[in-house]
């Protein structure tokens, strides 16, 4: 069956939401022509991927490097006791496949990097960002906003979180947060309750199906915040939102790498027993604001566990004048 016609048998699968006047056979055909590409398979990823395939996207390609492990099952309910230990793109695309058979997956096992990022957006008409990390967001908005490619971010911690509409003709993600916080939670560390996810990862893939069927408003250049705890929903559009008038720090993998770059290592010894690379120089992040009369002669790559800190020490330089820098991501 051709992907674009979901008519004829098909229609019983999908009649509650073909009635619908935003959807009808010409919204449920543009769905069933559609690839969306999925980042991260973990709690947002869960929500997001049963939506899409039970609307009828008609092609979903699933991004993650990680495993099913227990303390997900709480949070990530297309994943079951037998899948523990298993690739969490493989698992979520047999449960999708038994979930409705007719949309095409595509698993592939691995982290996004920036040198993956452009021919991602390239095979997909809309991306989906349900990652838990926010150097990747970026790395996924530069790309999107570089093809005119809509993305569909979203975050949740605890009972708090927020979806926004980037790129696509939309202000990108580092037009709205051109700076990374100083520090980044997560769900190990800060907690996280299932409903949450559902929520928010619903709202996400809410989303992304209007952006599909070209729904007015358009959620591109809408962002919502939802404070669960008090079942407060806020936002604002920021269609007119500039881009930055100068470009943030570069991503770059370890295929980045020039042999002009000097490498800085922002984790100490306690933290990461070996440095990003050999001869990366050990700097700590207060050295970098205090300027710690690093050579102006050759590019600047910042390194650390997440980016967040070598995100913001790359911002730092370049605030002074040091145009020439990057951040690593090589984990």
């Amino acid at each position: 069956m051709d992907r674009g016609d979901q008519g004829g048998g098909m229609s019983e699968r999908y009649a509650r939401q073909i009635v619908l006047p935003e959807v009808g056979p010409e919204g449920q055909a543009r769905l069933g022509a559609a690839t969306v590409a999925v980042i991260g398979a973990g709690g947002l990823g869960c929500a997001v991927l049963p939506v899409l395939a039970g609307g009828g996207v008609g092609r979903l390609i699933v991004i993650d490097d990680d495993r099913v492990e227990l303390s997900n099952l709480h949070r990530q309910p297309l994943y079951t006791m037998a899948d523990i230990g298993r690739p969490k793109v493989e698992a979520a695309r047999d449960a999708i496949a038994r979930y409705n058979p007719d949309v095409e997956i595509a698993a592939r096992a691995g982290r996004l990097g920036p040198e993956d990022a452009a021919a991602l957006v390239a095979e997909a008409d809309l991306v989906v960002d349900a990652t838990d990390r926010l150097a990747v967001t970026y790395v996924t908005s530069d790309a999107c906003l570089q093809a005119g490619k809509p993305l569909i971010a979203a975050s949740v911690i605890g009972q708090k979180g927020f979806v926004g509409g980037f790129c696509g003709g939309a202000p990108s993600y580092r037009a709205i947060f051109p700076d990374m916080p100083s520090s980044v939670g997560s769900c190990a560390a800060n907690g996280v309750l299932g409903s949450a996810v559902a929520i928010v990862g619903g709202f996400q893939a809410h989303m992304a199906l209007q952006v599909i069927l070209d729904t007015t408003p358009s959620p591109l250049g809408r962002l919502v915040t939802l404070d669960l705890s008090d079942l407060a929903i806020g936002g604002f559009r920021f269609d007119g939102a500039p881009e930055p008038a100068g470009p943030g720090p570069a991503f770059i993998g370890r295929g980045g790498l020039t042999a002009g770059d000097l490498v800085v290592e922002l984790r100490d010894e306690a933290e990461a027993p070996e440095p990003v690379v050999e001869d990366a120089l050990r700097v700590s992040p207060a050295a970098i604001e205090a300027d710690a009369g690093l050579p102006r002669d050759r590019r600047l790559v910042f390194a650390c566990a997440t980016g967040v800190r070598a995100f913001r020490a790359a911002r730092s330089m370049q605030r002074r004048g040091r145009a020439d820098v990057a951040v690593l991501l090589a984990e």
